[in-house]
């Protein structure tokens, strides 16, 4: 039997199945094409799968085979397959036959993926004139058809991560050649690994990202669940609101790939219009996570004082700047011993004004659990350093734990890492809410008021290294030898500028 690829074998092939669109247009937009094939295929491949297993229950009773195989957790209609599409991949109008299947898919399967391919067409013109389009389209094909990137679950012994993290190592090497853009919608893998295993979930939690983005962090945040006795668990839900249609349909597809198929994740502005409602106010959750836009501008001001009474109690904040909107919203949606975790810029810490007063309020709450300062240049698009605040509304004493973190890292020449001593020192300091000097300090509450409030990190940790005393004899013998040297080279060159009648 021959070996199966990798998973860095496969991310490679993967990454070079985008060459067919290189040059052409921007990875913005090609990055949908290439995630919506993928995603085909993987439905294509489950089902052959299934397909050949009742087969091989049930021999050629066709009609029980077909009965079977509607009751799977999709359906693909006839004709649907990626192996229709490559028997078709030379005919002339190959990008409206893949249109027509993404429809018929989603009208078949319309409660888990209605809506998913409504932005995307193979038979645009971004793709080129009819000739060089279904050029491109053809070459698609072919990467795809290739054995190693069959996703049958059985070459796989079931172990369907491997597209998961295909999936996500994609959706990373697109995010990191998008610039700004790229922080929009993937977090990266390791600070979603810190702050999965901060917030701590457990089995039978409901998980919440209120700017889900491609769904990278609330994916990682569902697979650190754990049962009472700290096993993996699939025992959560999770639900998401992500404002930009075509990061929406990604994220629904992670989350489809990674087998959680129930996931609601809702296309809408959170701040604006959020779709995740019960009863007569909004949704609450055990685990609440997000690493929202940073100092978002026209973040919905003007209609926020018609929500004072629930989000906005302890304040409205400034026009220009919604990171403490997103956080206000986060804590307004977690239940009463739900945990908070997001990501935020310093500025959050210790602005002033409106920002201020909800801070303040926050704390004398003690809503408050940990401040934790991350390295500079972790994410994609910007170099700031940023923070992660994590609220626990069940807290069970009035102290905030600060760490700061920003020193250790894995210095990448483009972009720092998150190595997993990092991780692992980041999160043993928490829950053990440990004083480590020149890491973390245990603040009272008497302590942050006496800082009005001001929650920088080195008002509470003091990284200062004392450097070591100068030897000032040793310093002065050093000076004279060098003076010494120094004449000794003149009297060298001008022996030489003698020479040469200079």
């Amino acid at each position: 039997m021959k070996e199966r690829p990798s998973q860095d074998q496969i991310n490679k092939m993967l990454w070079n199945a985008c060459d067919t669109f290189r040059g052409a247009f921007d990875s913005s937009e090609y990055k949908n094409y290439i995630l919506v094939f993928m995603f085909v295929k993987y439905l294509s491949d489950v089902w052959k799968d299934h397909y050949n297993e009742y087969k091989e229950q049930y021999g050629d009773d066709e009609e029980l085979i077909k009965r079977k195989l509607n009751r799977e957790r999709f359906v693909l209609p006839d004709n649907c397959t990626y192996d229709y599409i490559y028997d078709h991949r030379n005919d002339a109008d190959i990008g409206e036959k893949i249109d027509k299947i993404l429809s018929q898919i989603e009208e078949k399967n319309i409660e888990k993926l209605d809506g998913v391919f409504r932005n995307i067409s193979f038979n645009s013109e971004k793709l080129g004139q009819t000739k060089d389009r279904n050029r491109r389209l053809l070459n698609l094909i072919n990467d795809f058809s290739k054995p190693e990137l069959d996703f049958r679950p059985s070459l796989w012994d079931g172990k369907q991560d491997v597209l998961g993290e295909a999936y996500m190592y994609l959706l990373e090497k697109f995010a990191s050649g998008a610039g700004k853009k790229g922080g929009e919608f993937f977090t990266p893998k390791e600070v979603s690994q810190l702050l999965a295993k901060l917030v701590a979930p457990k089995a039978g939690d409901r998980i919440f990202d209120p700017t889900a983005g491609s769904a990278s962090l609330l994916v990682q945040v569902a697979e650190e669940v754990k049962d009472k006795d700290g096993n993996p668990s699939r025992d959560f839900a999770i639900y998401g609101q992500e404002s930009n249609g075509d990061t929406w349909a990604l994220s629904k597809m992670n989350c489809f790939i990674h087998g959680m198929d129930a996931a609601r994740i809702e296309w809408c502005d959170t701040l604006n219009n959020p779709q995740l409602l019960e009863g007569n106010g909004l949704m609450k959750f055990d685990v609440v996570v997000a690493n929202p836009p940073f100092s978002l501008d026209k973040w919905g001001h003007e209609n926020a004082e018609a929500d004072r009474h629930r989000r906005y109690l302890r304040g409205i904040p400034p026009k220009s700047k919604g990171d403490y909107a997103f956080i206000l919203h986060m804590i307004e949606t977690t239940l009463p011993n739900g945990r908070v975790g997001v990501i935020v810029p310093h500025g959050v810490l210790f602005r002033g004004g409106s920002e201020g007063k909800i801070r303040q309020a926050l704390i004398e709450e003690n809503l408050l659990e940990a401040v934790v300062g991350l390295p500079p240049n972790l994410f994609f698009g910007t170099g700031i350093p940023a923070a992660i605040l994590i609220f626990n509304k069940a807290k069970t004493n009035t102290d905030t734990l600060f760490i700061d973190a920003s020193k250790e890292f894995d210095d990448g020449k483009k972009q720092n890492r998150l190595r997993k001593k990092d991780i692992k020192k980041i999160v043993d300091a928490y829950q053990g809410f440990a004083e480590i000097p020149k890491y973390s300090h245990l603040a009272p509450l008497d302590e942050i008021k006496e800082n009005d409030f001001n929650l920088n990190i080195p008002r509470y940790v003091d990284t200062f290294e004392e450097e070591e005393p100068v030897d000032m004899e040793a310093t002065k013998q050093e000076i004279v030898q060098l003076e010494k040297e120094l004449v000794e080279v003149k009297a060298e060159m001008e022996g030489y500028l003698r020479e040469l009648g200079l």
